[in-house]
Order: structure tokens, then C-alpha cells, then sequence
């Protein structure tokens, strides 16, 4: 099992500098998120891409109907690029909570997202490729097939891409089918009433089930669990991490979204729990 860091939406330098301090002490991620109005994480990734050597970034995640897919696939590309194949991207609905309602503009309807999403986890595929394709969905539209190949912006190192995540929330199957699609699961889960609900490993168990009796590609696909681990007892700390990475789990991720520094500074420095 990996380790990682999800930081607060703090400025670039800042979270550099924390990535530098996570990569010291032996943390293999450090994860920032996206909104409506923030500053940027792929501004903030590549300050800490220059910091650092070994760590993966993250985003965690990029709400797809904020950004057209052909400019995350020349960003992430280029942030690729700059980290040595560090990246990972994670691509979401969005959170709408998060402040849509100043931004009329924007895409707010549920499924309109969804849809946008599905069809941009497709073209960031073929982009990331850097072979002509066309596309020609309800909301985006690609005619790759049109431009001379000169044109192209170079391939990210990693390939066949650059590692998606994605959030798989269980039982729903729309949704559980998407994460088929791409290269990791950001677990969630929602009862019969639709509210969300705390992810257990009986259901990853099950999450893992499903995804290997239907996935087709041939990559591997990460299963990332966020929590913390902060106020764990210590005598119980590896009993829990050895239950979620028996059940499948891959990567767990300490989410401190709403930390100060010197808390996350503390938790950075405990080093990863397992």
C-alpha cells in the first residue's frame, strides 16, 4: 500500500514546500484539489514538481465541466513532463457546493455533467496518445483527424496515459462503470436513501469484485481509500491498514483539507502509518 497527503487549498509556495517536506519523510504522494475558484493545482503541482524528485502528484479531482479536456490534456502533458512522469490526475462531476452558484455560467445540472465527464475521460485518452481521432459527443467535439500532426504538443512520459482516478460511488453502477474506464477508484459509498455513508472494507471487497469480473483494460487499477489516521490507538493502526489492503485497497490518503500548517506539519512528519 501507497501513502499519501491531500494538503489544504493553500498558495503554490506553500504547498512546495509541504510536498518537499512529505517527500522527505517518505510519503509516496501528496494530493491538492480543484474548484470553481482556487488557485490553480496545476500551477501549484509544478512549483512542487521543481521541489521535489520522487513523490507522485495528484489532483484530487478536476471537476471536468470547468476546463475542456483538450486544456487538461496540454497541462497535465506539460506537468508530466516537468515532474518525470509523477502525475496523477483525478477528474470528477465537481462539487457544486463548492461555490457554483457564484459562476451562473457554468454547467450545474447533474447530468449534463456526468456526461461530460464520461466523454472527457475519452478524449483525454486519445489526446494523451498524441494520434489523430475525431470525437463528436453531445457536449465536446474533436476533429484530430484534421490537423496536421505537426501540431501536436508532445506525448505525456507516461503512457498509454496519464494515470486517471476517479470517484466509484457503490452500489451505483453508472457510476461503478465509469471507474472501468480508467486507472483508479476513489471509493465512496451511498445507502438506499442516496445519502453518503461511511466506506467500509467488506466494500471495497466487494467494489474489487465487480471491477475484475468487468474491466477490460489491461493496466492496473489502483483503489485509494481517504481518511486519517491522526487520533488512531497505535496498537490498532497496523490492524486497520492490514484490513483495507486485504480487501484491495492500494493507496490510502491522509485527507487534510481543513488542517493549518502546523498540523499538517505534525502529521507530515509522524511519517506514513503503515
Amino acid at each position: 500500500m501507497k501513502f499519501g497527503i491531500a494538503l489544504p487549498y493553500w498558495d503554490a509556495l506553500t504547498t512546495a514546500r509541504f510536498a518537499s517536506l512529505a517527500e522527505n519523510n517518505g510519503w509516496d504522494g501528496v494530493f491538492v484539489g480543484d474548484a470553481i475558484w482556487t488557485v490553480d493545482p496545476i500551477v501549484s503541482l509544478t512549483v512542487a514538481a521543481l521541489q521535489t524528485s520522487r513523490i507522485r502528484l495528484g489532483i484530487m479531482v478536476i471537476p471536468m465541466p470547468l476546463r475542456k479536456p483538450w486544456k487538461i490534456a496540454s497541462e497535465t502533458a506539460a506537468l508530466d513532463h516537468v515532474s518525470g512522469g509523477r502525475l496523477i490526475v483525478g477528474l470528477g462531476t465537481g462539487a457544486v457546493f463548492m461555490g457554483w452558484h457564484a459562476f451562473p455560467d457554468e454547467e450545474a445540472k447533474t447530468k449534463a455533467r456526468a456526461e461530460m465527464l464520461d466523454e472527457g475521460i475519452d478524449i483525454l485518452t486519445g489526446m494523451y496518445l498524441g494520434k489523430p481521432f475525431d470525437f463528436n459527443g453531445k457536449h465536446y467535439h474533436v476533429n484530430l483527424t484534421s490537423l496536421d500532426e505537426q501540431y501536436y504538443p508532445p506525448r505525456p512520459v507516461q503512457q498509454p496515459r496519464i494515470p486517471l482516478w476517479i470517484p466509484g460511488v457503490w452500489p451505483r453502477m453508472k457510476s461503478m462503470r465509469r471507474v472501468l474506464k480508467c486507472d483508479g477508484l476513489l471509493a465512496q459509498k451511498m445507502d438506499e436513501k442516496g445519502q453518503f455513508v461511511n466506506v467500509y472494507p467488506e466494500d471495497i471487497r466487494e467494489m474489487k469484485t465487480y471491477i475484475d469480473a468487468n474491466r477490460t483494460l489491461t493496466t492496473p487499477l489502483d483503489i485509494i481509500i481517504e481518511e486519517q489516521s491522526l487520533d488512531w490507538e497505535p496498537g490498532k493502526i497496523q490492524v486497520k491498514l492490514s484490513q483495507w489492503q486485504d480487501a484491495g485497497a492500494t493507496w490510502w490518503v491522509e485527507g487534510l483539507w481543513g488542517a493549518d500548517e502546523t498540523q499538517v506539519q505534525k502529521r507530515i512528519e509522524m511519517g506514513p502509518p503503515g
